[in-house]
């Protein structure tokens, strides 16, 4: 069985975070393992409190995991602190030369929870450098970049500054947030030179109200297609196929926002 990592705060509810990823990751035949950066106190309404795990016990998870075992793929989730994406940082000096990263930015909660804190945001662009995708929603682009995305035009922007500029080797920003259709965006890295590729995906909007982890579940999945040997575009193309029929199916399982229903 191949295998992926989730480096991840917890998510009590199991609607995002690391449990939600563990879950992903089986549903497309992956043994997942887990690395927790943070402690959460939440409910389907939102974040009541973090916790951020000590940045020394962060590190040790990592090192001794991946001196043991090496995963196929790494999904990078919420990281908390800067002393937290420092040390995850360490950590992944021991994983595998080949090993594709997918870091998921969290820097607030939907209730607008900070989840990451403001002083950790250039150490978190120098761990972009070092991922295969990023995959920031369009207040995440915006805020890593310093880009106007309210047009099309500025995400191309954002995208562009965040492949050519600050390193990714892919970025994916998600349209999500913003009015009219969900399209997405997806900057590659062309063979090393400086040029970026752009692709648009069309989306379509779900009369479905709010819903639990989207942003998680698309990562983990794409990571998981990524284990399984995908090029980056058609797990790209995948992860949003899967989130798609998730999407379909949400159930309310509390007082607040829906869950996605993995298909």
């Amino acid at each position: 069985m191949r295998t992926a990592l989730s480096i991840a705060g917890s998510d009590p509810t199991g609607g995002a975070g690391l449990q939600a990823d563990l879950q992903v990751f089986r549903h497309f035949d992956l043994h997942g393992y887990g690395v927790i950066t943070a402690l959460t106190v939440q409910d389907s309404r939102g974040v009541r409190s973090v916790h951020p795990v000590f940045p020394s016990v962060v590190l040790d998870q990592l090192r001794v995991l991946l001196d043991d075992i090496q995963p196929h793929s790494v999904k990078i989730g919420m990281l908390a602190t800067d002393d937290v994406v420092r040390n995850v940082a360490l950590g992944l000096d021991r994983l595998g030369a080949d090993a594709p990263v997918v870091l998921d930015p969290v820097l607030a909660a939907s209730d607008n929870t900070i989840l990451l804190e403001r002083r950790a945001w250039p150490a978190l662009r120098e761990l972009i450098a070092r991922t295969t995708l990023v995959t920031p929603n369009l207040a995440e682009a915006r805020a890593l970049t310093e880009t106007d995305v309210s047009t099309a035009g500025g995400i191309e922007s954002a995208a562009r500054l965040l492949v050519a500029e600050i390193g990714a080797a892919g970025a994916l920003l998600k349209g999500g947030h913003r009015d009219g259709p969900p399209n997405d965006l997806l900057a590659l890295r062309c063979d090393g030179a400086s040029t970026v590729a752009l692709h648009w995906f069309e989306g379509e909007r779900l009369p479905v109200g709010p819903v639990h982890g989207t942003g998680c579940a698309l990562a983990s999945a794409i990571t998981a297609c990524l284990a399984h040997g995908d090029p980056l575009l058609e797990a790209v193309q995948r992860g949003r196929e899967f989130v798609a029929k998730a999407l379909s199916k949400v159930e309310s399982r509390g007082g607040g926002a829906s869950f996605l229903v993995y298909p």
